[in-house]
C-alpha cells in the first residue's frame, strides 16, 4: 500500500502553537518554529544559525526602492538603461571633486526619491537607470554620503543606501579609481558624527567585502582594528559596528587561510572591549565574538576560557543590550562547550532564571532560549531538576499574553470574518512532494517521518516570549515526562478557572504545551478536563476559543480512543459549529484542529460524513483567502482518512462542484493552485471511480503545467538574462495529481495517458535539477506503472538507468521514491527486468546496510530487493548473505500486505538458489518469518519447507541449541504456526 503525504497550507507535526499564539494552519512536516499551523512544534535549533546569528538591518535600498511608499510598486535600483544626459565631472582620482551641477541634480534626485507620489518614484526610477551608465555617478553618491555634512542626514544615508544597492548589483564593472575612492571615503569617514551614516557606511563596507573584497581590500581590517584604539568614541563605535557586519557576513572567511587566519589577532582584540566603558562598544564586542562560537573557530577556541570569564563579569550589566548579547553567547555556549560551562551550571541556570524575567523583553527572549537548549543536552535532567520549582512558574507565566500582543493580534475583534484578507496575511507556502511509505503493525500510517525535515521557519519578527516559554515547557515535558506534573498541576487548576480570560487563555495554552511530553500522566484528569476544553470552544473571547482548538487537538489520540460519543462526538461538534465562527482566527485555529482529528479519527468520522461535509461547503461560500486554503487541507486530509467510504453520490455532489468551481476560477499561474492540487489529488485517491466525471479537464491541465513548466526552465537556462525561473512548485504539485489519479483511477487513466506526451515529459522531469521534482516524478511512475503499464514498458530502458543514478541516499525521499517506482516496475517486467539488475542492485545493498537511513527508506528497498529476487533469483540471489539481515529486520515490522508478500517471496526464491546465503543471520529469517499473521497458504508452505529443510539439515540436537537462542514469543509462534 502507498500512503502519500501531500502537505497542505502548513501544518506542523510536532509542537507549534498558535501565531503570537494562535493557531495557524498546520504543516505536514515537522518545522519548529513554523508558527503557521498548529499541529505540534519540533524542537531543534528555533532559528537557522543564519538567523541566530544574524542582525537585523533596517531595509534598505536592497530590499526596498527609495522612496517606496506602502501600496507602491518599483523596480530595484541599480538597473542599466539608455543613457540620458549627465554632466560629466573630473576624472575619477583619489582627489576627485563633483562637478557642482551635477551635484545638485543627485541632491534634487534623492529628494524626489522621499515622495510618496507614484509618478514621481516613476520618474526617478528611469532617472537612476539613466545615472548608473555613468561610473562616476557612484563617486557623486559616496561624496554626498561622506562629504556633505550640510544636508539632512536621511538623504546621506539614502545616497549610501543606493551605492550599496549598486555595489550589490555591479561593483565587479566598477573602473578601480571608482572603486578606490569609495573604499578610501568608506574608512575616512567611518567616524562621522551620525549613528546613522556610521551604520550605512558600515553596511556600505560589507557589502563591497561580501562581493569577494576581503581578499582584495588588504588594508581593511587591520585598519578597522587599529581605528577601534581611538579616543574619539564615533570613530571606535563606527569601526566596531563595519567590524560587527563583516563578523557575520564573513565569518567562514575569517578564519580561513584565505585570508592568513586574522581572527588570531581579532578574537584577542574584541576581548579587551568587553570592559569598555561605553555599554554600546561592550555589546559590539561580544556580538562580534558571538559570530564563531557556532562554527568554533580555533582563534575562539584558544581564548574560550578567558572569553567565559568575561561574559560572566557582565552577567549583570546595566545595559539591555550586553545582557541580551550574554545571553545569546550562553545560549550558542552551552551548545558547542557544554564542557566549560559544566563547572558553573548551577550557577548559570540560576542567572537565566533572573534573566527569563528581565524586564526588556528582548533580553528576556534570548535567556528563554536556554531552557530550549538545553532540553536537548544529556545533563539537562540531572542539572536541572532541581530548579523545576522555579523555572515552571516562570514559563508558565511567560505564556500569558503582553498587551502589545493583544493590540497586535486585534484581541478584542470578535467578529471579522467579512473583512477581506490582506496579502501580507496570506505567507508564501511551498508544497511538498509526494513520498512512498508503508503501513505499519499496531499504528496507523500518519507519513509523520518523512516530515522529519521540513523546517517552514517564519519571520523571527514572530517569535516572542510567550511562544519561546511554550516551546520550552514542551521540550521540558518531552525530558521529565510525569516529573513535570507535580510543579504544574497545582497551576494549572487556578489557569484554566481564572475569571481574566487572559490568565485562562495561557492556561489552555499550557495544557497544550504538555501534552506530548506529559500525555500519560495526564489522562487521569482527561475524563474531566476535555469536555471543559470543549465548553471553551464557546467563550466569548475569540482567543480563548481560537487556543482551545488547538489544545484539544493535541489531546484528539485520546479522545479517539474513547467511545464515540463521549468525546469524540462532541468534540466534532463543536469543532465544526467553530469552522463556520465569525472569527477569522477561530475559524483557522478550528479547520487546523478538525484536519488533526480526521488523521486521528479516519474512518470512525464515516458515520458523520454528510454532517462534515455540509459545514466544509458551506465553508468555501464564507471564507475569506487565507483560510479557504487551509479549507482545502481539511477537506484533503478527511479524503485521504476516510478513503472510498467518501465514493458515494451523495458526497460527491456536496463535493466537487464547489472544487470544481475554485478549479476553474484560478489561472495556471496563481499560486492558490497548490493547496487546491494537493486537496483534488487526496479527493481523486479517495473517489477512485466517482472522481471519473472530473479527471479528463484535470488530467490535460496538469500535463499543461508540467509542459509549461519545462519550457520556461528551457528557456531560462539558455537565455538567463531575458527570462526569469520557472516556480518549479507548480510542476512538483501537477505530477503529484498526476499520482492521484493513476492510484485513484487505476486502469481508467489508461485512455487518457495514451491521448497525452506525459511519458516524454517524465523523462525530462526524472532528469531535472530539483530533487523535489524527481521524487515527484519517481512517484508517479511508480503509479502509471501500476494502473497502466502498457505506456510505461516502450521506456523502461531509457528509466531504468535514470532510476540507477537517482539510488543516492543523500537525497532521501528522491531515493525512495526511486526504490519504490523499481519495486514496481520488477512486479509488471518479471523475468525481463533480467538486463537490468545490475544497474540498480549493488546501489540497493549498499543503503540497506548504511547505518542511520531513515525508516521509510529501509522499509522500500527490503521491499524491492524482494522483488527483484523474485523475478530474477538467479541474479539477486549470490548476493543474499550481503542484506539478509538487515532485510528480515527492516520488513518485521510491516503489516501483512501486497508489498510484504510479494518480497518473502523473492527471499524464499533466493534462499532456494542460495541457502548459504542466510545461515549465518538465520534466526532473524525465522523473527521476520513470525512476523506474518496470515500469510496465504502457498507462502506459508514456503516458510515451512525452508524452515523444516533446515531443521532437518542441521538435526534435532542442534537445531534445539540453536531454538534456545529464540525469545519467548518467537519459540511459540514458529511452533504454533509451523511445527519446528
Amino acid at each position: 500500500m502507498r500512503i502519500r503525504r501531500v502537505p497542505s497550507p502548513p501544518r506542523m507535526a510536532r509542537f507549534h502553537i498558535p501565531a503570537p499564539a494562535l493557531p495557524s494552519p498546520r504543516l505536514r512536516g515537522r518545522g519548529w518554529r513554523s508558527w503557521r499551523g498548529p499541529r505540534t512544534w519540533a524542537g531543534v535549533d528555533r532559528r537557522p544559525p543564519s538567523v541566530r546569528r544574524g542582525r537585523s538591518r533596517p531595509a534598505t535600498a536592497a530590499t526596498t526602492s527609495v522612496g517606496a511608499q506602502p501600496g507602491t510598486h518599483t523596480e530595484p535600483l541599480g538597473s542599466s538603461a539608455d543613457p540620458g544626459p549627465y554632466p560629466r565631472s573630473s576624472p575619477c582620482t583619489m582627489d576627485w571633486q563633483p562637478d557642482e551641477q551635477g551635484l545638485q541634480q543627485v541632491l534634487q534626485l534623492l529628494k524626489d526619491s522621499q515622495s510618496p507620489n507614484t509618478a514621481t518614484q516613476r520618474i526617478v526610477q528611469d532617472k537612476l537607470k539613466q545615472l548608473n551608465q555613468f561610473p562616476d555617478f557612484n563617486n557623486y553618491l559616496i561624496f554626498v554620503l561622506t562629504r556633505l555634512k550640510s544636508e539632512d542626514e536621511p538623504t546621506r544615508s539614502l545616497s549610501g543606501l543606493i551605492l550599496k544597492n549598486n555595489v550589490k548589483a555591479h561593483y565587479q564593472s566598477f573602473p578601480p579609481p571608482v572603486a578606490d575612492f569609495i573604499k578610501q571615503e568608506c574608512l575616512n569617514n567611518i567616524g562621522d558624527a551620525s549613528s546613522l551614516i556610521r551604520a550605512t557606511i558600515g553596511i556600505l563596507i560589507t557589502t563591497i567585502a561580501s562581493k569577494g573584497e576581503l581578499q582584495m581590500w588588504p588594508e581593511l581590517l587591520p585598519q578597522l582594528c587599529n581605528l577601534l584604539n581611538s579616543e574619539d568614541y564615533n570613530t571606535c563605535e563606527g569601526a566596531f559596528g563595519a567590524l560587527q557586519k563583516i563578523c557575520e557576513d564573513s565569518s567562514e572567511l575569517l578564519d580561513s587561510d584565505a585570508l592568513n587566519r586574522p581572527l588570531n589577532i581579532m578574537i584577542p582584540k574584541f576581548l579587551q572591549f568587553f570592559k569598555h566603558c561605553s555599554p554600546k562598544i561592550r555589546s559590539h564586542a561580544i556580538a562580534c565574538v558571538n559570530q564563531f562560537i557556532m562554527d568554533r573557530a580555533q582563534a575562539l577556541m584558544d581564548n574560550i576560557d578567558t572569553f567565559i570569564e568575561h561574559l560572566f563579569a557582565l552577567a549583570v550589566d546595566d545595559d539591555p543590550e550586553v545582557r541580551k548579547n550574554v545571553c545569546r553567547a550562553l545560549v550558542m555556549l552551552l551548545e558547542v562547550r557544554i564542557d566549560r560551562l559544566i563547572p558553573h551550571m548551577h550557577s548559570i541556570i540560576q542567572y537565566m532564571l533572573q534573566r527569563t524575567q528581565d524586564h526588556d523583553e528582548n533580553v528576556a527572549l534570548e535567556a528563554c532560549e536556554f531552557w530550549l537548549t538545553l532540553a536537548e543536552q544529556p545533563i539537562c535532567k540531572e542539572v536541572l531538576a532541581s530548579h523545576l520549582v522555579q523555572l515552571i512558574p516562570i514559563l508558565v507565566n511567560g505564556m500569558k499574553y503582553s498587551e502589545i500582543d493583544i493590540i497586535l493580534l486585534k484581541g478584542d475583534v470578535e467578529e471579522d470574518e467579512a473583512v477581506p484578507d490582506s496579502e501580507q496575511d496570506i505567507k508564501p507556502r511551498f508544497h511538498k512532494s509526494r513520498t512512498v511509505t508503508l503501513p505499519h503493525e499496531a499504528e496507523r500510517p500518519d507519513g509523520s517521518e518523512d516530515a522529519e525535515d521540513d523546517d517552514d521557519d517564519d519571520a523571527l519578527s514572530d517569535w516572542n516570549l510567550r511562544k519561546c516559554s511554550a516551546a520550552a515547557l514542551d521540550v521540558l515535558a518531552n525530558v521529565f515526562r510525569e516529573e513535570l506534573l507535580p510543579h504544574l498541576l497545582p497551576l494549572l487548576k487556578g489557569l484554566l478557572f481564572h475569571p481574566e480570560w487572559v490568565v485562562k487563555e495561557s492556561g489552555i495554552l499550557v495544557l497544550g504545551a504538555i501534552a506530548e511530553g506529559c500525555m500519560q500522566g495526564m489522562v487521569p484528569y482527561l475524563p474531566e478536563l476535555i469536555p471543559h476544553l470543549i465548553q471553551c470552544l464557546s467563550d466569548k473571547k475569540a482567543l480563548v476559543r481560537s487556543i482551545a482548538c488547538w489544545t484539544l487537538s493535541r489531546y484528539a489520540h485520546w479522545v479517539v480512543s474513547q467511545p464515540p460519543d463521549m468525546h469524540l462526538k462532541p468534540l466534532m461538534t463543536e469543532l465544526l459549529k467553530r469552522i463556520l465562527d465569525g472569527n477569522k482566527r477561530v475559524q483557522e485555529a478550528a479547520c487546523s484542529a478538525f484536519a488533526t482529528l480526521e488523521e486521528e479519527a479516519c474512518t470512525e468520522l464515516v458515520p458523520y460524513l454528510s454532517y462534515i461535509l455540509d459545514t466544509l461547503v458551506f465553508a468555501f461560500g464564507k471564507y475569506q483567502h487565507k483560510n479557504l486554503l487551509i479549507l482545502y487541507d481539511a477537506i484533503g486530509t478527511l479524503a485521504d482518512s476516510v478513503g472510498h467510504h467518501l465514493n458515494q453520490p451523495e458526497y460527491i455532489q456536496k463535493l466537487m462542484p464547489p472544487l470544481i468551481q475554485k478549479w476553474n476560477e484560478l489561472k495556471d499561474e496563481d499560486k492558490d493552485l497548490f493547496p487546491l492540487l494537493e486537496c483534488l489529488s487526496s479527493v481523486a485517491t479517495a473517489l477512485q471511480s466517482g472522481f471519473l466525471p472530473y479527471c479528463e479537464p484535470v488530467y490535460q491541465r496538469c500535463v499543461t503545467l508540467v509542459q509549461k513548466t519545462l519550457a520556461q526552465a528551457m528557456m531560462y537556462t539558455q537565455h538567463p538574462e531575458q527570462y526569469e525561473a520557472p516556480d518549479k512548485d507548480f510542476m512538483i504539485v501537477a505530477l503529484d495529481l498526476l499520482s492521484g489519479l493513476a492510484e485513484g483511477l487505476g486502469g481508467h487513466v489508461e485512455q487518457l495517458v495514451a491521448r497525452s506526451n506525459i511519458m516524454t515529459l517524465l523523462f525530462q522531469c526524472m532528469q531535472d535539477s530539483m530533487p523535489e521534482v524527481r521524487q515527484s516524478s519517481f512517484a508517479l511512475l511508480g503509479d502509471l506503472t501500476k494502473a497502466c503499464f502498457i505506456h510505461v514498458k516502450p521506456c523502461i530502458a531509457e528509466f531504468m538507468p535514470i532510476l540507477g543514478t537517482n539510488l543516492n541516499p543523500e537525497f532521501i525521499s528522491v531515493c525512495n521514491n526511486a526504490t519504490w517506482a523499481i519495486g514496481e516496475i520488477c512486479m509488471q517486467m518479471g523475468a525481463e527486468m533480467q538486463p537490468y539488475v545490475q544497474m540498480v542492485l549493488n546501489n540497493l545493498v549498499e543503503i540497506i546496510n548504511r547505518p542511520n537511513t531513515p525508516k521509510t527508506l529501509l522499509e522500500n528497498t527490503a521491499i524491492t530487493i524482494g522483488r527483484l529476487g523474485y523475478v530474477c533469483p538467479q541474479e539477486v540471489a549470490p548476493m543474499l548473505q550481503q542484506f539478509i539481515r538487515p532485510w528480515c529486520t527492516s520488513l518485521r515490522n510491516i503489516r501483512d500486505n501486497e508489498e510484504k508478500d510479494s518480497a518473502f517471496r523473492g527471499i524464499c526464491m533466493m534462499i532456494g538458489v542460495n541457502p548459504g546465503g542466510v545461515v549465518q543471520d538465520f534466526i532473524f529469517f525465522c523473527d521476520a518469518v513470525a512476523s506474518w499473521v496470515s500469510p496465504k497458504d502457498d507462502l506459508r508452505d514456503m516458510f515451512y519447507k525452508i524452515l523444516h529443510g533446515f531443521k532437518d539439515q542441521v538435526g534435532e540436537e542442534n537445531w534445539q541449541q540453536f531454538s534456545e537462542q529464540f525469545p519467548p514469543l518467537l519459540k511459540e509462534r514458529l511452533a504454533a504456526f509451523y511445527g519446528v
